[in-house]
């Protein structure tokens, strides 16, 4: 093989690499906004209070804050919730002890159905009827009658 191909077939893989890289990191990003919706939604379900960071100097005290997770913080004497969300909404949700409790119950009442609706599909995938797949499986030992 000759340098050239193989300075194209190192510039092929390195191009290659990059686009996948890239990729994995765009789903990755797609993901954690989605998560982050899903959060901010029981959030305000729960009872939390948005405010937006809508001028420099709050997107920059924004940025400081702990991202994607609800951090307790002292404020007069009593405890407040804030969970901080500089990329997707450019916000942070506030809450007290109360709309915290309420947040906990919601996210465990959707983690619940969650794991119904995993199970339902499960059963379901279970009790398929194989003979209508094609598969001639139905009853006759998996096909290996």
């Amino acid at each position: 093989m000759s340098n050239t191909n193989k300075k194209y077939i190192s510039h092929f893989s390195k191009t290659l690499g990059a686009i996948a890289l890239s990729g994995l990191l765009s789903s990755c990003a797609m993901m954690q906004a989605e998560q982050a919706q899903d959060t901010e939604e029981l959030l305000a379900a729960a009872g939390f209070k948005m405010v937006l960071a809508n001028t420099p100097a709050k997107m920059n005290h924004l940025k400081t804050l702990t991202q994607y997770k609800i951090v307790p913080q002292q404020k007069d004497g009593a405890t407040l919730y804030i969970y901080a969300d500089a990329a997707n909404c450019q916000c942070f949700y506030w809450g007290t002890d109360q709309s915290y409790q309420a947040f906990m119950l919601l996210q465990d009442q959707r983690n619940i159905a969650d794991e119904d609706r995993m199970t339902a599909e499960m059963n379901e995938n279970e009790y398929m009827e194989w003979d209508t797949m094609g598969y001639g499986m139905g009853g006759y030992g998996m096909g290996f009658y």
